[in-house]
């Protein structure tokens, strides 16, 4: 692991910056819709399951202003596209998911041990496909 200055722990350091922007529920889904091609807002919608046009547009907005997403508006047409920003996090997404498919279960099993509550196990599936039969973020990266 590379090591780093004491300035990660700084508030203002990048790194916390790029911790905010992917630690956002919905951003690194969109983030991953857009990597694939760009998309108007109600596509968008019927990609990513479970978010509302209102959660959307303002995750769109904060992409937006982070630099990471353009809106493209053409003859009453918007579309969201990637920045060249946007597409240098789509590989550091590749090795999230990747993570995420070998330990993911793991996880799911330590809350089935440790909480009464039904945790996230009904949505996690190694098995499981995504949107329009995309396994993962690294079948869109290679």
């Amino acid at each position: 692991m590379p090591e780093y200055s004491g300035s990660v722990f700084l508030a203002d350091c990048p790194a916390r910056l790029a911790i905010e922007i992917i630690a956002d529920k919905w951003a690194v889904v969109v983030l991953f819709a857009l990597s694939r091609k760009p998309c108007r807002h109600g596509e968008l919608v019927g990609l990513i399951g479970g978010i509302s046009r209102k959660v959307l547009t303002q995750t769109l907005r904060r992409l937006q202003g982070y630099g990471l997403v353009d809106r493209h508006a053409e003859a009453g047409k918007v579309e969201y596209v990637l920045t060249d920003l946007g597409r240098t996090l789509v590989k550091p997404i590749a090795v999230l998911t990747e993570w995420a498919h070998e330990h993911g279960r793991a996880v799911v099993e330590f809350q089935e041990s440790t909480m009464d509550s039904e945790p996230l196990s009904s949505r996690v599936s190694a098995d499981e496909e995504g949107p329009n039969g995309v396994d993962d973020v690294t079948d869109a990266v290679g």
